[in-house]
């Protein structure tokens, strides 16, 4: 006869074994009561490494907290998500390098330990992934900093979403390049072009103060002196200012000297300078002094006005700026005034500060303006960069570039006057006595030739530019 029911005593612990019972012959409604946990297996989950029992209630920790990593200076930490990592700087700045191939969700905290991130700055590598949406690294450099970050996506990558006494989280780093001359003083690194070459940036700066990391200084080619009294030479176009560079090639031209003016009058006029060029920057050629009776060409700075000895002037100076750039790149040239009978000595040719001085009348003719004392006209002075530029970075003087060049000298009146000397800014002084071609502008200055003095004297040749960029 079958067994249908089992009294509470007469089964005894593991007295029936699975294979007595049939598949499906005890239901649920059949079960009364509950399993207690103990009785199973697995009686607790482990989450973050936290163990919680079952049946039990507590939060999921966002991170499993580890033990405190000592910087040692020699090798970093690779971070695992879902990690948490006090780190402590005490003796040595430490790297932390994100997971790589992360998924969205993925989660790793950071804590200053000691209290010494100020002191040892914790990098974290970004491993390929942004960071904030950046491709840079995050430099931390405040004490105490606790920050958590969390993978999103291939764009914003890893972002922050516990910013806990944290400065500024973006790392900044420094501009590396070579092409040119390079010369290092105090905090900057100076790269000095004198002739046509490359500006190689292999790493560009990043960061929040780098905006504007390079700082340039440009001067174009300064243009040549004028013929037989000419007109003085204007100095190259000086530009300088901030730029942006990113990790490229900079193809960089420096501008050559304008060619002398002359011999023959009306024929073979003085050359204007040579541009020069760094990105997106053209600084533009000197304007040549004009020959005798001639006007001054236009350019970076214009180009000095010829000698008047027809009494067919005035015979103006060429315009500067041209063309134009703001802030502006230089200034107009001098112009020489018109006398009955001619005898108005040439002008200087305009500097990257001062315009040219205008030709004045020789002594014949003492009711007329005396433009410049003692001679011909002066050109107008360059520009001081030593503040940005310091020396022995070149300039004439030091630290000086983009003066034009002077006038030539003249006869007339019984008169041999010398031509206008030197200018601050590579400017070359004018001829004299009759027959002298004056000086040429000084080499990587960009400043304008000197004009030739009365009698047939050739011009001379105007400076060469320079390029000059500096990064901190």
């Amino acid at each position: 006869m079958a067994i249908s029911k089992i009294g509470s005593k007469a089964l005894v612990d593991c007295s029936v074994a699975a294979t007595d019972i049939e598949d499906g012959s005890i239901t649920s409604a059949k079960l009364a009561g509950s399993i207690a946990n103990a009785k199973l297996a697995n009686s607790s989950i482990t989450v973050n490494g936290t163990s919680v029992s079952l049946g039990a209630s507590g939060s999921i920790p966002a991170v499993s907290w580890q033990s405190v990593v000592t910087a040692d200076g020699s090798t970093g930490t690779t971070a695992v998500a879902g990690n948490g990592y006090f780190i402590d700087t005490t003796s040595a700045a430490h790297t932390i390098t994100l997971p790589s191939s992360p998924s969205a969700g993925d989660t790793v905290a950071i804590k200053d330990y000691a209290g010494t991130f100020g002191s040892n700055n914790l990098t974290i590598a970004r491993n390929s992934s942004n960071i904030q949406g950046a491709a840079n690294d995050s430099l931390i450099s405040t004490n105490r900093a606790s920050l958590t970050l969390v993978y999103v996506d291939a764009t914003k990558g890893w972002l922050y979403t516990v910013e806990s006494n944290v400065a500024d989280l973006e790392k900044v780093g420094y501009t590396s390049a070579t092409g040119g001359t390079v010369t290092t003083s105090g905090d900057y690194k100076y790269h000095v072009f004198t002739g046509d070459g490359c500006f190689v940036v292999s790493t560009a700066a990043f960061g929040p103060s780098c905006a504007t990391n390079t700082t340039y200084l440009v001067v174009a080619g300064g243009g040549g002196g004028g013929w037989d009294g000419g007109g003085g030479g204007g100095a190259g176009g000086l530009r300088t200012g901030n730029v942006t560079t990113t990790a490229t090639t900079y193809p960089i031209t420096v501008g050559a000297g304008g060619t002398a003016g002359g011999p023959a009058r009306g024929q073979n006029p003085a050359g204007n300078g040579g541009n020069s060029i760094f990105s997106t920057i053209t600084s533009t050629g000197g304007g040549g002094g004009a020959n005798v009776c001639a006007a001054g060409d236009p350019g970076g700075s214009g180009g000095g006005g010829g000698q008047d000895d027809t009494g067919n002037g005035p015979f103006a100076g060429g315009t500067g700026n041209t063309p134009p750039v703001s802030p502006s790149q230089g200034n107009d040239g001098g112009t020489t005034i018109k006398t009955p009978s001619g005898n108005a000595s040439s002008s200087g040719g305009g500097g990257s500060t001062v315009a040219g001085g205008n030709g004045r009348p020789q002594s014949c003719y003492p009711s007329y303006p005396q433009a410049s004392p003692g001679g011909v006209a002066l050109g107008g002075a360059g520009t001081d960069m030593s503040p940005s530029f310091p020396t022995p970075l070149g300039g004439s003087p030091a630290g000086f570039y983009a003066g034009g060049g002077s006038g030539g000298g003249y006869l007339g009146c019984g008169e041999d006057r010398p031509g206008g000397p030197a200018v601050p800014g590579g400017g070359g002084a004018g001829g004299t006595p009759a027959g002298d071609p004056g000086c040429a502008g000084v080499a990587n200055t960009g400043g304008g030739g000197g004009g030739g003095a009365g009698a047939v004297g050739n011009g001379s040749t105007g400076g060469k530019g320079i390029v000059i960029i500096r990064y901190k």
